[in-house]
């Protein structure tokens, strides 16, 4: 039950920890030779330069789900938010209402800190994860289109 599950931030000792809740979720995104992240490059990212926050969805001292977030700005609300880049419990700690309450855990960070909305994306095949997000409420952008520029493509535009 959502109850029996704490929460903590992660700390810089925790990288390999959030490397492998990263793995995890690329592995079931079929995504996993996307991942380039390793420890040294959480740590300097997450930590020295505060990127991004992540806590931990924890069960009896053991680290069963994860969320990886920022702080983004809506110039319509004139407000922060906060979007969730990553959410991942592990399979066998699925069914016990830890994806919510992580949800409703980064909920309460967004009003404690002023924030104007808790947003994220979703791949569009995850049907299990669609029907679970609007089960919950949220809504999803179907007029908005994301765009990305990456590698060669990036430093080609940056020059």
């Amino acid at each position: 039950m959502e109850n029996s599950v704490e929460f903590r931030f992660a700390q810089r000792s925790d990288a390999a920890k959030i490397l492998f809740f990263i793995k995890q979720l690329a592995a079931y995104e079929n995504m996993s030779e996307d991942v380039v992240a390793d420890e040294q490059l959480l740590r300097e990212q997450l930590f020295d330069k505060k990127g991004a926050e992540v806590i931990f969805a924890v069960e009896n001292g053991k680290e069963v789900g994860f969320a990886l977030f920022f702080h983004n700005f809506s110039t319509f609300l004139g407000r922060s938010g906060i979007y969730l880049e990553d959410l991942f419990v592990l399979p066998e700690h699925r069914g016990k209402g830890y994806g919510k309450a992580i949800l409703k855990k980064l909920a309460q960070i967004a009003i404690e800190r002023g924030c104007g909305r808790l947003e994220w994306a979703c791949l569009d095949w995850n049907k299990p994860s669609i029907g679970f997000y609007k089960s919950l409420g949220a809504v999803s952008l179907d007029d908005w289109t994301v765009y990305r520029l990456t590698g060669k493509t990036l430093e080609d535009m940056a020059k």
